[in-house]
């Protein structure tokens, strides 16, 4: 489906019994607790996106995902907390951020390396041609990505989380469809939507596999290296790609770099109860009201 009308781009992230809606000038999540009463948190967005520099390709994609991965971390440990209930469940002080940016890192590094170890090897077992190394490693690299989604859609606690992107999507194609919020209205729209973090990931596995093979420096840890120091760049191209075809997707052919995107999300999502599409439905009214008082007669978000 098209939105039949223009509007903020606004998007979100599923939360532990929870969700987070992000707006142009608010964030807002909500979390359903334990005892089945809603907690609802709303914040402004910080002035990076006021600043000039988020008007330039390629550096404004860098600050947005640096921004998001923040938002989304303090959103998640906030939503687990609110499931705890013994003060000693909870997630704080600072070897909790330490112990996600390790995890992080070890992801990247090992997300680089199995895929390009396995390509490269077996092209040198084989006496392959070098461009073949690279199209391995890519196709790696894929089925790993799917892999681990299609295995972590199989464990019952991650399966509600997707039930929560999906409620999250569902709400959003609502609101830009012009549809009444409510839960029987949400419930028609589609669990994926073209502007889905799980997009952005498959693009910067596409994109990858013609990045990584512009220049091999010949050595495993040069290639590492390179990888690594690529990263920034992958995320720049992967963002501007997307925001394009999001701009241009009332053409006919932008539907078929967006079909992947759509078809991937078959394995982040699951159909939300009607209890989850409430919580939705809350945090994207929350934020809708965060965002009246927190816009700024003065300045204008980066577009």
């Amino acid at each position: 489906m098209t939105p039949r009308r223009e509007l903020p781009a606004y998007g979100g992230q599923a939360l532990i019994e929870g969700v987070l809606m992000r707006g142009q000038w608010a964030a807002a999540w909500a979390v359903r607790r334990p005892d089945g009463t809603l907690y609802i948190h709303t914040e402004p967005l910080g002035g990076l996106y006021r600043y000039r520099w988020m008007r330039f390709p390629f550096l404004r994609g860098l600050l947005s995902l640096a921004d998001a991965l923040w938002l989304g971390m303090r959103a998640m440990v906030d939503a687990a907390n609110q499931q705890a209930t013994d003060p000693k469940e909870r997630l704080e002080g600072p070897w909790m951020y330490g112990s996600f940016l390790l995890s992080l890192t070890v992801a990247l590094v090992v997300f680089l390396w199995l895929p390009m170890a396995a390509g490269f090897g077996l092209v040198r077992w084989w006496n392959g041609p070098l461009w073949l190394a690279h199209l391995l490693e890519g196709g790696v690299r894929l089925g790993l990505l799917v892999g681990y989604l299609a295995f972590l859609g199989r464990i019952p606690e991650v399966q509600r989380l997707f039930g929560y992107h999906a409620a999250e999507h569902q709400t959003i194609h609502a609101y830009e469809h012009g549809a009444d919020l409510i839960p029987e209205e949400v419930a028609r729209f589609p669990a994926a939507h073209p502007r889905c973090g799980t997009a952005f990931l498959l693009m910067v596995v596409l994109v990858a596999v013609v990045l990584f093979a512009l220049w091999d420096p010949g050595t495993w840890w040069g290639r590492l290296g390179l990888r690594l120091a690529l990263v920034p760049v992958l995320v720049a191209l992967a963002y501007e790609f997307l925001r394009w075809t999001w701009k241009h997707r009332s053409r006919p052919w932008i539907r078929w770099f967006i079909a992947p995107h759509l078809a991937l999300q078959r394995l982040t999502t699951r159909p939300p109860d009607r209890e989850m599409i409430e919580v939705a439905l809350a945090a994207f009214r929350a934020l809708l009201d965060a965002e009246e008082r927190f816009r700024s007669s003065s300045a204008s978000p980066a577009s």
